[in-house]
């Protein structure tokens, strides 16, 4: 059995974790499945938006597998976090818009899954949290690093001291997602989301995600000029003709993505 299933429709890959009997956790067999299935679709011509899902209306990944971890020593345990890490890495560095659907709990590494993606979008039942400090141990694969970038600091470590669950409700309100959906329409609004995206300039897309994800990590100088920088290569395309002459001919654009 695939523990990852990819799904290709309309230009939306939906990448779904495939493990229900064990609420999705992450083991190393599923680890390397996702990390193959995003690296075949980083430079698909096919998708332009990737959607992270969990199979079931439990989970998204109720965390990582636990009988993997018991065992560990202190350098068993340090590769074990940079494995994970790597592949989520990978994902959050995609040049092209990643979506978490999050359908159920998304706890441990199933929350840090969430955080590696570009947009993440809530049903109702989810709930999140980072509990490895219930465990005696912190989040590995990037949580303690990404969730206080996302939230703030103070929230962040709200969550990670606290090991506490917090409803879609709460993660929406302190920004760990953009929109919540009744479970049975998640899917329906995942896919509208995306198919917004797909509407866009692909190079547009592409430079705006460049932008964002790697000026956030300069001083605020630096990342002005690389945003302007970008700027100005998009300005040379025929793509920002086309999206400028479809605007004052009232149409609606066909971007070509050059």
């Amino acid at each position: 059995m695939s523990l990852v299933l990819v799904e290709k429709q309309d230009r939306i890959a939906w990448v779904t974790l495939n493990r229900p009997e064990k609420m999705n956790a992450l083991n190393n067999a599923l680890l390397k499945e996702l990390e193959e299935a995003i690296a075949g679709l980083e430079h698909d011509a096919e998708v332009g938006v990737v959607v992270l899902t969990g199979a079931g209306e439990k989970a998204f990944v109720a965390g990582a597998d636990i009988s993997e971890l018991k065992d560990l020593d202190s350098g068993s345990a340090r590769e074990q976090a940079l494995k994970g890490q790597a592949v989520f890495n990978r994902i959050a560095a995609l040049p092209k818009p990643v979506i978490a659907a999050v359908n159920g709990f998304a706890l441990g590494g199933g929350c840090e899954l969430a955080l590696s993606a570009h947009i993440r979008v809530a049903s109702e039942n989810a709930r999140f949290g980072l509990p490895e400090v219930s465990l005696g141990i912190i989040p590995g694969y990037g949580g303690t690093q990404r969730l206080p970038r996302l939230v703030g600091t103070g929230v962040g470590l709200d969550m990670i001291l606290s090991g506490d669950m917090i409803p879609a409700a709460d993660a929406l309100r302190m920004g760990l997602v953009s929109r919540v959906f009744p479970l049975a329409d998640l899917k329906a609004g995942v896919e509208k989301l995306a198919k917004t995206i797909l509407s866009r300039g692909p190079l547009a897309l592409t430079r705006a995600l460049a932008a964002v994800q790697q000026g956030v990590e300069m001083p605020l100088e630096q990342g002005l000029q690389f945003e302007a920088a970008l700027f100005g290569l998009l300005a040379a395309s025929q793509d920002m003709k086309e999206g400028m002459g479809a605007f004052l001919e009232k149409r609606p654009a066909q971007f070509k993505g050059c």
